[in-house]
């Protein structure tokens, strides 16, 4: 199965609901957060036009990044009435993505975008407000009991909701290994995976992650083909 086979297939399993600042939220498989009392949907880190940009710098990546990144976005959509949408930065790969968008993909992020509340989140890629594509542009935006902001602060807030970082987890167990996306939180900061489908990740244990969390509760919900695995940090492994 490649890779954006294994992402639609992870846009069809359940989410799993957890609390976050003592509200409810939905972590769902296919890298979207969802708070239902606000019907609200988050995404983090789509790096849209990420192909494009490389070209314009003379690097070669497979040019479809863009469609196959809003293809999994319309699908998560579709899962949620959402009526509000919260993109928490580094939403385009640099700040030129938006104005250079070919038109189709601009028509399909129109579509996406109708009839909902949608907020871009600047982001250290995306600085700026993405040219001609509407929506609000703000640093940070604070909704219910969550501040949502692109980068984790480094004095711990209660109730935010970053990216950035990118969160993976390795889980090791019978002389095998298995890497994956996840959501990290503990209970009262959550950190967002990256959603765009040519980007990296960042192992939780990495340093980068030192002192955003309460360890003692600190869990990676690490997403699997079928479903998500909540795991204590304590409990996975580096690299």
């Amino acid at each position: 199965m490649n890779a954006l086979a294994r992402r639609m297939r992870q846009t069809e399993c359940e989410g799993l609901e957890t609390t976050l600042a003592g509200a409810a939220i939905v972590c769902d498989p296919s890298g979207v957060l969802y708070a239902p009392s606000e019907r609200l949907l988050i995404v983090s880190d789509l790096h849209l036009e990420k192909g494009a940009a490389f070209a314009r710098r003379g690097s070669l990546l497979p040019p479809y990044d863009t469609a196959a990144t809003l293809a999994l976005l319309g699908a998560a959509l579709a899962r949620y009435d959402a009526r509000r949408v919260i993109c928490l930065g580094d939403s385009f790969h640099d700040r030129h993505g938006a104005a250079f968008m070919p038109a189709a993909y601009r028509e399909t992020l129109a579509h996406l975008m109708a009839r909902r509340e949608w907020i871009w989140i600047t982001g250290n890629h995306d600085p700026d407000p993405p040219a001609r594509i509407g929506g609000e542009t703000l640093a940070e935006i604070a909704v219910g009991p969550w501040l949502f902001r692109h980068e984790p602060s480094r004095d711990y807030r209660s109730g935010e909701v970053a990216g950035h970082l990118h969160p993976v987890a390795r889980v090791a167990g019978a002389g095998r290994s298995t890497r994956g996306a996840c959501f990290a939180s503990d209970g009262n900061r959550m950190i967002l995976p990256s959603f765009g489908v040519t980007t990296g990740g960042l192992n939780v244990l990495d340093r980068a992650f030192h002192g955003l969390f309460d360890l003692q509760f600190a869990k990676a919900y690490v997403i699997g083909l079928a479903r998500i695995y909540p795991i204590g940090f304590r409990a996975l492994c580096h690299g």
